[in-house]
């Protein structure tokens, strides 16, 4: 099976585990001693505060794989729940050294500019004021660490390239073959990546940013260019990165790729399902009203490691609950909502086969509780989060907040049935809702393999 380096690179480096020679990962990046714990955090939007964030592959989401044919799919997406919609990369991509057939979403060819097979930027400008319509904002992918090698910028001032030792413009890391590494440590080069950032909000009234790699840029950029764009728009500002020192100035959301990966492991029968406990603990890292992005799926796991229930199995909706109802906003990506259960081609057409699917109501049901329940509000409007013991080790149970409203869940990641006794605190209050196949016995429950149960407390 072979895994994208953009993937693994990242977040090995961000694990502390990959050097940074001969390939410049990232001139100031530094890892974070595990005793660093943050406090403050950038303010919120208050329509942040109950979303569900979802990711738009715009060229495989439909035939045609443009703005167009996308905006037939609004009025599902606002059924479906969803507040934000973030695009994965709408820029034109780069013919040089291009990989595959149709290139990298994310080798950036021009910053300030919609890619003509998508679309045009008067259509993406009429799309963004009909989704603000529907009542939902957007986000779109940023790329700011490198770029492709016919980006103009690479002629017009070569002294934004990283270069080796011979000077020829080197790639962020090998695999990444397609694109040519940019240095942060070029006054120019920032003024010129802030003024494209702005450029998109004046120019398509954007609400925000998803910022690819965002921590192999010095964070000090992040740092000056969020006061940059708030002087033109109010913005919300996700990482792609798992730091919490991008979050006192620059970044509402991170990633939370160690609850992804222990979802995985718990779900292969790697690890018990206590381990949640200990990523949770590590949330402590961040602000208290920071929001982490919890995901069973994305364009990066779709294509590189294999579809949801490739990775998790039987175990994808108690997992898929766990996302919902734990501390951050819950992810769903394209066709997740379907059951899609196909890799996605990363360099080539590779389009989505839309239809009706039992899956749609399940994620719809998620996203109304995630909006109706305030213990479920991101970041320090939620409701505090405290596990509750289990009489067995593949069982899980937790309560968010206190006294009444506060939420009750218990799920088994085993497949085998197993029992939750009278008398458990999870069971306290009134059944809320479900998984097929859980049953009384007594005053207590059993769950069915992979199955779970939430209430709320009276």
């Amino acid at each position: 099976m072979r895994m994208d380096t953009r993937h693994l690179a990242w977040m090995a480096l961000g694990s502390g585990l990959l050097g940074l020679s001969p390939f410049k990962l990232a001139p100031a990046w530094d890892a974070m001693p595990d005793s660093v714990v943050v406090t403050e955090q950038v303010p919120h939007l208050d329509w942040t505060r109950h979303a569900v964030i979802y990711e738009v592959n715009l060229r495989q989401y439909t035939e045609a794989g443009t703005l167009a044919a996308f905006r037939e799919h609004l009025p599902r997406l606002k059924e479906l729940g969803v507040d934000i919609l973030w695009f994965m990369p709408l820029t034109p991509i780069g013919e040089l050294n291009r990989k595959g057939g149709m290139g990298s979403y994310y080798s950036v060819k021009d910053y300030r500019a919609i890619d003509p097979a998508s679309g045009s930027i008067e259509e993406f400008r009429a799309l963004v004021k009909e989704i603000h319509g529907l009542g939902m904002h957007v986000i779109v992918d940023w790329v700011a660490n490198h770029c492709a090698w016919d980006n103009h910028i690479a002629s017009e001032h070569p002294e934004w390239i990283t270069r080796d030792a011979q000077g020829n413009p080197m790639p962020p890391v090998p695999d990444w073959s397609d694109v040519i590494d940019l240095d942060y440590s070029q006054p120019g080069l920032r003024e010129y990546m802030t003024g494209s950032l702005e450029w998109w909000l004046r120019e398509t009234d954007i609400d925000g940013f998803r910022c690819d790699v965002a921590g192999l840029i010095p964070f000090d950029f992040w740092d000056d260019a969020r006061p940059r764009l708030e002087a033109v728009k109010p913005v919300f500002m996700l990482a792609e990165w798992e730091d919490p020192r991008l979050h006192p100035r620059a970044f509402d959301m991170s990633y939370s790729w160690a609850f992804h990966n222990v979802m995985n492991s718990i779900a292969r029968g790697k690890r018990v399902p206590a381990a949640i406990d200990t990523v949770i603990q590590d949330f402590g890292k961040f602000p208290a009203d920071a929001y982490l992005m919890h995901c069973v799926t994305n364009h990066d796991e779709n294509s590189w490691n294999g579809t949801e229930f490739e990775r998790m199995g039987e175990a994808v909706d108690p997992m898929t609950v766990l996302a919902w109802t734990v501390p951050g906003m819950p992810l769903i990506y394209s066709g997740q909502e379907i059951g899609l259960n196909r890799r996605l081609a990363f360099f080539e057409k590779d389009p989505i086969v839309w239809g009706p699917s039992p899956r749609e109501a399940f994620h719809r049901r998620l996203n109304q509780l995630k909006h109706d329940l305030p213990v479920l509000a991101n970041g320090s409007a939620g409701g505090v989060f405290q596990s509750l013991p289990v009489p067995d080790d593949r069982l899980y149970a937790f309560r968010r907040g206190s006294g009444s409203g506060a939420l009750l869940a218990v799920f088994n990641f085993s497949d085998e049935a197993r029992s939750v006794p009278a008398g458990h605190p999870a069971l306290a209050g009134a059944a809320l809702w479900a998984a097929d196949g859980v049953e009384p016995r007594g005053d207590g429950i059993v769950l069915p393999a992979w199955g779970w149960a939430l209430r709320l407390e009276d």
